[in-house]
């Protein structure tokens, strides 16, 4: 089992994932180097002979994009995840993805949108931050939604970003010819990708690893994120009431783990389910309990298939009131700039 991190922001926290046996991710025909290989000949990145590229690449667009899915589909594994709900992605999600002698840091950010209360200015907040962060920005935008706007339009910024944008439409798979020909006259230099299936991938990695700037690698070549696992604990619990819940109540659930012990087997986790209201924990424990049950059931099971342990999970509903537009409640919850406009 790879080692579980309760710390908050310690590089290692999802680290020795591939030493642990998950599978390479493969790149068309060809897998993906073991760490500390390359695909040169003259062997391990960093020598003389070789340009070593690494930096970090922010996916960005409105709700719904399919931005989860494209840094689940280039990672290789779940890390952030996924709803046909739109906003599931409510803070920014680091994945690792090393490949030869390229390193790309790749954020995965909330959907841009016109805040109205404190989470979603905080979201905002921090889609903008990755956005000024990054080396490269690939701006996801759904074809159905037409023809794409600027990104300064898109995310109402008030300057161009400094990093370069590259225009990438997804659900290329859902897309006849003629749709995509008229979608390349009015940006021709877009890329097309379908994170579902994964086509178009392989070379939106070429052209994304083309515009990289040359850079030591910034983490070691064997780990998947920066974050902790905790963060990822909550985050499939959420993922799980979003699943399970309809109507207004998905987006009033956060969840905070309390407690976390990996000393002893099966592993001890104590996680917290907020919501806003009385009558919205009644729905969410449901009759005599029934609700939260099948959310702890299912929940469990990603988890396990995450710390790649038997795992206990005791799971709690409580009610924090209008916790979405209290800043002191968002901090608790690790928003890092909850009142913040998202204005550059």
């Amino acid at each position: 089992m790879p080692r579980l991190n309760e710390g908050q922001a310690h590089p290692t926290a999802i680290g020795q994932r591939y030493r642990s046996g998950i599978t390479f991710l493969q790149w068309g025909p060809q897998a993906v180097p073991p760490p500390g290989e390359s695909n040169t000949a003259t062997g391990g990145h960093g020598t003389e002979t070789e340009i070593v590229k690494a930096g970090i690449v922010t996916v960005c667009g409105k709700p719904n994009a399919g931005k989860s899915t494209l840094l689940n589909r280039v990672i290789g594994q779940k890390l952030s995840i996924t709803s046909p709900k739109p906003q599931s992605t409510r803070d920014r999600v680091v994945g690792i993805h090393t490949r030869g002698d390229v390193q790309m840091v790749i954020f995965d950010t909330p959907g841009l949108l016109l805040p109205k209360y404190a989470l979603q200015r905080a979201m905002r907040a921090n889609a903008i931050k990755a956005i000024e962060d990054a080396d490269i920005i690939v701006y996801l935008v759904d074809p159905n939604d037409g023809s794409a706007p600027s990104l300064e339009k898109a995310a109402d910024l008030d300057r161009t970003p400094r990093a370069p944008v590259l225009t990438v439409f997804n659900k290329m798979d859902l897309l006849s010819d003629a749709q995509r020909a008229n979608l390349l006259d009015d940006t021709p230099d877009a890329v097309f990708v379908s994170a579902r299936t994964g086509d178009g991938v392989d070379e939106l990695f070429a052209t994304v690893a083309a515009r990289l700037p040359e850079s030591p690698f910034l983490y070691p070549d064997d780990e998947l994120s920066t974050q902790p696992v905790r963060f990822f604990v909550t985050e499939l619990i959420r993922e799980t009431a979003l699943e399970q819940l309809s109507d207004e109540v998905p987006y009033s659930v956060a969840c905070e783990i309390e407690e976390f012990r990996e000393t002893g087997t099966p592993v001890y986790i104590r996680a917290v389910l907020f919501v806003e209201r009385e009558s919205q924990k009644g729905i969410l424990i449901g009759d005599r309990g029934s609700r939260i049950r099948e959310i702890g059931k299912a929940s469990r099971v990603k988890i396990e298939a995450l710390v790649e342990a038997k795992v206990y999970l005791d799971l709690h509903v409580k009610v924090l009131p209008n916790w979405r537009k209290n800043v002191h409640a968002l901090q608790r919850f690790g928003f890092r700039n909850p009142d913040g406009d998202g204005k550059r």
